[in-house]
């Protein structure tokens, strides 16, 4: 057994990356699968903190949340030994990295199957994957961080042959300002035919998902822990939570069942 690495990177912070990681690793647990999450962010440590908080709860509480195998690096080294370690003992490996470009970061990009990046559904996050004309809403070249995507795709395939799936999360949506999101719209889809990118809904802008940072919740946990019905708005929201790991997963996993 080969683990899926999936990376969830995004050279700006506050794009959602940790929450977005966060459900995937428990949506893919709850699905019956093997699953290791590995934060590189150690400064901020968004992830690990959600999973310290998520077992607190269960000591607190009793009863079995889901967790997956946990494991950070700081250094190159550390990934590598981390790769060898969890890859044959996992199906799927879960990478939060942190909102910046540096060396552990662009080298997690390198081992990723799917590389899943978080954009707030705004044109002033936009510059993380493009240059665009504010005038004419034409991009006029790839930014930074596309560009390490594309240095990384390459090191993939001269290592192992391997190919990079490069997924952009549309995040926090509204109903509100149509004209723009159609223009966002619009415009995703000429980035992702020029740079090689597929598009995907992601979180809708939602209160909740915040929230259940403390209790270590996820969005597919509320069934099981005791917090009652589920409204409207929680089953629109595990509906995105599955769209993520479809696309992110490959288009079986949804098919298994814890």
């Amino acid at each position: 057994m080969t683990a899926r690495v999936v990376v969830v990177g995004n050279a700006k912070g506050g794009s959602g990356k940790s929450t977005a990681a966060m459900h995937l690793i428990v949506a893919l647990l709850r699905l019956g699968h093997s699953v290791a999450a590995v934060d590189l962010d150690l400064r901020q440590g968004t992830l690990r903190r959600y999973l310290e908080n998520r077992r607190a709860r269960t000591d607190a509480e009793g009863g079995a949340l889901p967790m997956p195998g946990m494991a950070a690096a700081e250094d190159e080294a550390g990934l590598d030994a981390l790769m060898e370690n969890l890859m044959p003992r996992h199906e799927v490996m879960v990478i939060d990295t942190p909102g910046s470009d540096d060396v552990l970061t662009r080298h997690a990009h390198a081992y990723a199957d799917a590389v899943v990046t978080p954009l707030n559904d705004s044109f002033v996050d936009l510059d993380v994957l493009a240059r665009v004309d504010g005038a004419t809403l034409t991009a006029t070249g790839p930014s930074h961080y596309a560009e390490m995507v594309w240095e990384q795709r390459k090191r993939r395939a001269m290592r192992d042959g391997g190919s990079i799936d490069w997924i952009v999360m549309r995040n926090r949506l509204t109903n509100l300002d149509a004209h723009n999101k159609r223009a966002m719209a619009e415009l995703l889809a000429d980035l992702g035919r020029r740079f090689g990118f597929r598009v995907v809904g992601g979180f809708g802008e939602r209160v909740v998902y915040r929230e259940l940072f403390l209790s270590g919740l996820t969005m597919m946990d509320l069934h099981d822990a005791g917090n009652g019905a589920l409204t409207l708005s929680h089953v629109a929201a595990r509906q995105e939570v599955r769209t993520l790991v479809e696309a992110a997963a490959g288009p079986g996993t949804l098919i298994r069942t814890a």
